[in-house]
Parts: structure tokens; sequence; C-alpha cells
């Protein structure tokens, strides 16, 4: 079986490829990670460039898990293109980074994370990044 992560270059996808690459290791599955856009988008922050692919690629090799990244330029939109890669590789699960949106913005904008979601025949875990500054709650028992 595979697991499939989401990737953007953002600290959300970050997390949600580490915690693959932990999911990975644990069920002993290769780990498919997917870097994708809007089919539109001609330049797009959310595609990885040639290097952040080439460091990416060598913390996949450095963790010993089979792996395969994907960067696909069909023209199709990034939830197409990720369900597509988790049924061709008969996905176990996908990993999603999430980021906190303002109502306002998840409604001009959308949501792929609850396209995923909802679409999704697989389940699907949602990985939120720490932001710095956030601190831990921890629970003291005197």
């Amino acid at each position: 079986m595979t697991i499939v992560v989401a990737y953007t270059p953002t600290p959300a996808a970050e997390a949600a490829l580490t915690f693959g690459i932990s999911e990975a290791k644990l069920r002993g599955e290769r780990l498919v990670v997917i870097n994708s856009s809007k089919g539109t988008a001609r330049v797009d922050t959310r595609l990885a460039s040639d290097e952040q692919l080439s460091n990416l690629d060598a913390q996949l090799a450095s963790s010993g898990i089979e792996h395969l990244l994907e960067q696909p330029n069909g023209g199709k939109e990034a939830v197409e293109e990720i369900l597509d890669s988790a049924e061709r590789h008969e996905a176990s699960m996908i990993i999603i980074g999430t980021r906190h949106r303002s109502p306002v913005g998840k409604f001009i904008m959308g949501s792929t994370a609850q396209q995923i979601i909802l679409d999704s025949p697989v389940p699907v875990v949602a990985v939120k990044a720490t932001t710095e500054g956030h601190r831990k709650r921890t629970h003291r028992h005197d």
C-alpha cells in the first residue's frame, strides 16, 4: 500500500510530510509526495522549485523509506491530481497540511482540504503545523 502526502512549500505541508514519513515507517508503506497547483496557474508559490524538490528527495532518501515525488503538469486542479494519485497508487490514506483561515477566506478562496476530505475514498489525515509563539498546553497535577 501507499500513503499520499499533498505537499506545498509551507509549514503546514512540512508538518504533513513529517507525519507521512513517520506513518510510512510505522506501516512499512511507500510514500508518494505530490506537489500540484491549480491547473491554470503559470506561476504559483505552491509549486516547489527544482531545488526544493531535490532537497525533498534527499530528505526522503535519508529517511530510508520507499518514496516517489510527483509534480504533475496535466492542467488539472490540485484536488483532482491528489485524488487521482491516491487512486493510481492504491493509497491507504491521504495526508494534508492545514492552516487556519477566516470564514470569509474560506468562502472566497474555497477549501482544497475540505474538497479532499469530502471526495476521498480513503481516510484523510489533516495535520496542523505548530506556529512560532504558540505554546503547547500542559497540565500540571500536583
